[in-house]
């Protein structure tokens, strides 16, 4: 049987999907600056498969210019299938991005952070679920649950390790055939690439293994959901540590800390970017280990922000970071790292003071000390969050006119989708979907 390697060239949409065209890869290297052909219509399809309504109709031409950095190869079984893929920009035919560009949308809250002297590094930590391994009610970090994982485990690390995703630590997690993967930190847009890759290459690995590794929020109404927490930390141009000042509040600089302040204030908007689907909101209520509030927390699982341990004394200046986990895979990793991006620039912008930070849960206080603290109760649906992202000023003028306005007409037509399903039927369709 001939065969022949094909490259897919593909781009991270609103939907959080990989999408894209492949292309033969012996003309790959004659299509780096060209890439493939694009329509602007397609960052309207919904992660269910109808299409939102498109200011563009079937009108305009693009292109997807391929990003080598980000290129990844899998050959998991020697007679299998290679699958192979990059990712792209979203060019318009005069060479300049697109202003629908997700990647680019990240890109330029870069630029304009390092203009205040200041970069990030980031990693993103994913929970996902495998189909296909018995779920058992000792799963917990059991190592039981460890070992029922079979081959997968050690075939995803080697396969993210040769497509240069640095695995850091792989763990049964709380909720049964739940599983949790972390990577090394990177340079901000190189955390957000890599999250997509990961992605992918841990549904490539499960597929040919017989499972299916799902990224969705949500199994069933009642199960454990899988969050996206993002660590973050801003450094000078020259990558010192700019977060700890050892006089600061928790030990937070004054830069730290007007970064996260903004990312505070910005929370309910900014969830609509970072918990894209309607059962996201599922899983933003108190008491299930995710953010339910717009609280920065000192070493708290349940804080939308987390500072986080410093397990060395006298490390702080180097190893103190944050954790933002009020996100999820139905959202693409672009959307959320330029949404904290942007937030912490205005933070910065407008010279906040440091968040109040709580030691206590938000849910347990009364409504006069929440009111103290400035703690509001995150959106409630996805359409709640949608309202504050299109009142969001500062946001849209981030995002430009055209994205921001599209984001909202995809999201609530997705919402719309949704609306006639019951909890437990929405899951089943993200289930298929993530």
């Amino acid at each position: 049987m001939r065969r022949e390697e094909l490259v897919m060239i593909c781009t991270s949409d609103i939907a959080g999907q990989l999408r894209g065209k492949a292309v033969p890869a012996r003309d790959f290297e004659k299509r780096r600056g060209t890439g493939v052909g694009w329509t602007p219509t397609n960052i309207m399809i919904t992660a269910h498969g109808p299409i939102a309504p498109s200011p563009w109709g079937s009108r305009e031409d693009l292109y997807l210019r391929p990003v080598p950095t980000t290129a990844v190869r899998l050959s998991i079984a020697p007679e299998g299938p290679v699958e192979s893929f990059v990712l792209s920009k979203i060019m318009r035919l005069d060479g300049t991005p697109w202003e629908c560009c997700l990647r680019s949308f990240l890109e330029r809250g870069l630029t304009a952070l390092e203009a205040e002297g200041l970069r990030m590094i980031a990693s993103f930590e994913h929970e996902f679920a495998l189909q296909g391994i018995e779920e058992r009610p000792n799963s917990p970090y059991n190592f039981d649950a460890f070992r029922r994982q079979g081959l997968f485990a050690e075939v995803f690390t080697a396969a993210m390790r040769e497509n240069g995703l640095e695995p850091d630590t792989f763990m049964p997690e709380y909720g049964p055939s739940q599983y949790e993967v972390t990577m090394r930190h990177a340079p901000a847009l190189a955390a957000a690439d890599r999250a997509i890759m990961l992605r992918e290459v841990a549904r490539s690995v499960a597929h040919r293994l017989g499972l299916q590794a799902t990224f969705t929020p949500l199994l069933r109404p009642d199960a454990v959901g899988n969050g996206v927490h993002v660590h973050f930390s801003l450094t000078d141009l020259a990558g010192r540590p700019v977060n700890h000042a050892a006089e600061g509040p928790a030990g937070l600089s004054p830069v730290a800390a007007a970064f996260l302040e903004g990312i505070r204030r910005k929370l309910p908007a900014l969830c609509a970017l970072t918990a894209a689907a309607t059962i996201s909101y599922l899983r933003l209520v108190p008491h299930r280990w995710s953010a339910s509030y717009t609280n920065v927390g000192l070493r708290d699982r349940e804080a939308a922000v987390r500072i986080c341990p410093v397990f060395r004394p006298g490390t702080e200046e180097t190893a103190l970071h944050f954790e933002y986990r009020a996100a999820d895979a139905a959202a693409s990793p672009y959307l959320v790292l330029g949404g904290l991006v942007w937030a912490g620039l205005w933070g910065l912008r407008q010279k906040l003071e440091a968040p109040p930070l709580t030691t206590a849960d938000p849910e347990q206080m009364s409504e006069q000390e929440r009111t103290a603290l400035d703690l509001r109760r995150l959106p409630g649906s996805l359409a709640d969050a949608l309202s504050e992202l299109e009142a969001d000023a500062d946001l849209k003028a981030a995002m430009g006119e055209i994205l921001h306005g599209v984001y909202l007409t995809h999201k609530r037509f997705e919402e719309e989708l949704m609306a006639p399903l019951d909890p437990a039927e929405q899951c089943a369709r993200y289930l298929l979907a993530y």
